[in-house]
Parts: structure tokens; C-alpha cells; sequence
């Protein structure tokens, strides 16, 4: 993965040559993304601005990533950084805390207004109520003035002394220490932690949260780049306003299948269920860094006959063998789904095609 450098150069067309960004553009914030979701938020929201960096290798599991030292100084010289949240990501608090002390942390999913969920917990679920009147106040709940809390005064951020972070600070976070810090962190944040108990942090599942989030870094962009305030908040707007599109999209295409009995490999989707009226019956795995037990196993195979599971689910990433033997001897379907895009490119357009690519998994797994 290729970081960009502190130097913010933008192509303009001319011919088949580039040409470096002009003074007031060189303003732009120079900004960090964890991964291809927020990424795209991001880009959205800077538009022709500028580009955002995206710190994580595409598909990269965020639960215990070991962070390369060119990543950490990314960091550093961040103005801001731009993330999921401490839950899904505990190594990143950690790093921004050491090394990026002038570094804007903004992690998106314990802003005001995102929706929450707890972890479900168990190999099988029961079905929840799912409650459209609720998601339908929710989508008039997420204006400009649900932000005004996130909005920091551009005086706040100014005098970013990134000289401050000696050379000491990145020979401090070389490859040996990463790797025992996201050892050391994987350790601490287990999946006991993060897939049995407490919220559940797979907050960038429901676009409904997108749709915040897109309002909330529009704000600390305007405030870090009070001259290109308005083009931050304009860009947010437009992307609010597709993905109000997307969301009434993708619920029509999910309505028929709000009785579909299905099994995921680990439990990420729970955002995305809630918000258009799915549910899973259990999971297979625990999480996607730990196989699941022998008991697991039989526990999910009996649920598979018990309520006549039409679709099971695997993921690209992972053992599809542990997919076959729950299918075995039962008339149940197999779909891959992935809850990070692995196979889409990053950008602006990433979003709303990862949440095409995540209905289109049920409904071709919901078709005879």
C-alpha cells in the first residue's frame, strides 16, 4: 500500500502531466482514514479538494492489524485522522495517544447520534423485532444540527507542530515494536471482548451511521479549513442526499426477505440486519481471528435443521471448509459475503457499491 507524503499534490489535467497544487490548496488538511469505508466517506465529503490517505491495506482485518512504521508516521504527521472507533480498532487509540499528540483523532462511531449496537452473544440468536418507525425517525434525525457538538473552532487546530514529533517517535515504532504492540493489543482485546460482550463494533455496516458520519466530517474539515468550509459542507450534503437514495434502494430490495433464515460465518452484519429488517439466526465463528469449538460447530448444525436455514454464508477471507461441513447433509445455500469489500477499489464510489454488493449477497443467496 503506498501512503502519500506530507506533500498534498493533486493531479490537474494537462496533457499527460501533473502539476503541483497552488498555494491555497496546499491549505487542505492533510487527512488519514482507517479503512475503504470511512475512506470513501472521507473522499466524499473532500471532493476535488484533495485526496485522503487510507492507513490499512485493503481488506485488512481491523481487529488486531500491525501497524507499519511508515503507517505509524502517517499518523503523525496527520492533521486528522479519521476512524471506526476504539471498539473494532484499540491499537489505533493507542498509537494516535503515542505518536500523533497534534493529530485530530475523530473516531466515528462514538460520535452523537451514530446508532448502537450490542453484541449478540452466542452461537445462534434469536430474532429481533425490527422496527421501521424507529428507522424511519432515524432518518430525519441526522441534519447539520446533530453536528454542532463535533464542530471544533479552526483556532483549535491551527499551529500543528508536526517537527514536534522527533525522529525518536517513528525509530520508536519500528517493525518489531508494531508487531508486538498489535500482539500485545490483539491480547488485551480478544475475542471474548469485542465479539461477547459490549457493543458491537461493526458501526460502518448501517448507512445510516455513513450518513452521520459524512455531517460530522464535514464539520472538522470546515473547522481545520474555514476557506473551503462550504465546499466540505456542500460535498456532504450531495453524499447525504445519494445515499438517502441508496438506503430506500437497498430496503426495497430487502423487504421479501425479512423471513429468510440465514447463518453467518462471524458476526459483523448486525448493522446492517437492523437496519433493513434481517436477521441472522447465529454465527459460526466467534469472530473472524478464532475458529470456532467443536460444540460451536454442532450447536449451529442443529439450528441449520431446526428452523430449515436457507443460506449460509462465508467470507472471503476465511475457511470455507467450516461452511461446508454446517451445510452438510441439509438443503441450505452458500453465498459469500464480506463485511470490508475486498474486491472493490477505494474511493469516493466505494460505499455505495460495498452496500450494493452486501444486498445483492442476500438476494442471491434468498433465490432458488
Amino acid at each position: 500500500m503506498s501512503l502519500r507524503s506530507s506533500l498534498f499534490v493533486v493531479p490537474v489535467l494537462a496533457g499527460a502531466h501533473f502539476a503541483q497544487v497552488t498555494a491555497a490548496e496546499a491549505e487542505v488538511p492533510n487527512v488519514v482514514a482507517d479503512m475503504a469505508p470511512i475512506h470513501s466517506l472521507v473522499a466524499q465529503v473532500m471532493g476535488d479538494l484533495g485526496e485522503p490517505s487510507m492507513l490499512m491495506a485493503q481488506g485488512a482485518s481491523p481487529h488486531g492489524y500491525a501497524m507499519r512504521p511508515s503507517e505509524a508516521k502517517a499518523v503523525q504527521d496527520a492533521d486528522v485522522v479519521f476512524w471506526t472507533g476504539p471498539k473494532i480498532e484499540p491499537w489505533l487509540e493507542e498509537v494516535i495517544e503515542e505518536v500523533g499528540q497534534q493529530t485530530l483523532s475523530v473516531p466515528l462511531a462514538t460520535v452523537e447520534g451514530a446508532t448502537v449496537l450490542e453484541v449478540r452473544e452466542g452461537a445462534t440468536f434469536e430474532r429481533h423485532v425490527h422496527d421501521e418507525d424507529e428507522h424511519d425517525e432515524d432518518a430525519h434525525d441526522h441534519g447539520d444540527e446533530d453536528h454542532d457538538d463535533h464542530a471544533h473552532e479552526a483556532e483549535d487546530h491551527d499551529d500543528h507542530d508536526h517537527d514536534a514529533h522527533d525522529e525518536d517517535a517513528h525509530d520508536d515504532h519500528d517493525d518489531h515494536d508494531h508487531d508486538d504492540h498489535a500482539e500485545e493489543a490483539h491480547d488485551d482485546h480478544d475475542d471474548h471482548d469485542h465479539a461477547h460482550e459490549g457493543i458491537d463494533g461493526h458501526a460502518w455496516l448501517d448507512p445510516m451511521n455513513a450518513r452521520v458520519w459524512l455531517g460530522v466530517i464535514s464539520e472538522e474539515l470546515a473547522a481545520l479549513d474555514a476557506e473551503n468550509a462550504e465546499t466540505y459542507r456542500t460535498n456532504a450534503a450531495a453524499a447525504q442526499e445519494a445515499l438517502d437514495v441508496k438506503i430506500a434502494e437497498i430496503q426495497a430490495e430487502m423487504a421479501p426477505l425479512a423471513d429468510m433464515n440465514f447463518i453467518v460465518f462471524h458476526d459483523a452484519y448486525n448493522y446492517f440486519e437492523n437496519r433493513f429488517g434481517l436477521s441472522a439466526a447465529g454465527s459460526i465463528s466467534i469472530s473472524d481471528a478464532t475458529a470456532p469449538s467443536p460444540a460451536r460447530i454442532r450447536e449451529i448444525q442443529d439450528k441449520v435443521k431446526e428452523i430449515g436455514i436457507t443460506c449460509v454464508f462465508s467470507e472471503p477471507q476465511f475457511n470455507a471448509g467450516l461452511v461446508n461441513t454446517v451445510l452438510d447433509g441439509t438443503e441450505a445455500k452458500s453465498a459469500v459475503i464480506d463485511p470490508l469489500g475486498v474486491d472493490l477499489t477505494p474511493g469516493a464510489a466505494f460505499y455505495g457499491e460495498f452496500m450494493d454488493e452486501l444486498a445483492g449477497a442476500f438476494t442471491a443467496c434468498a433465490e432458488d
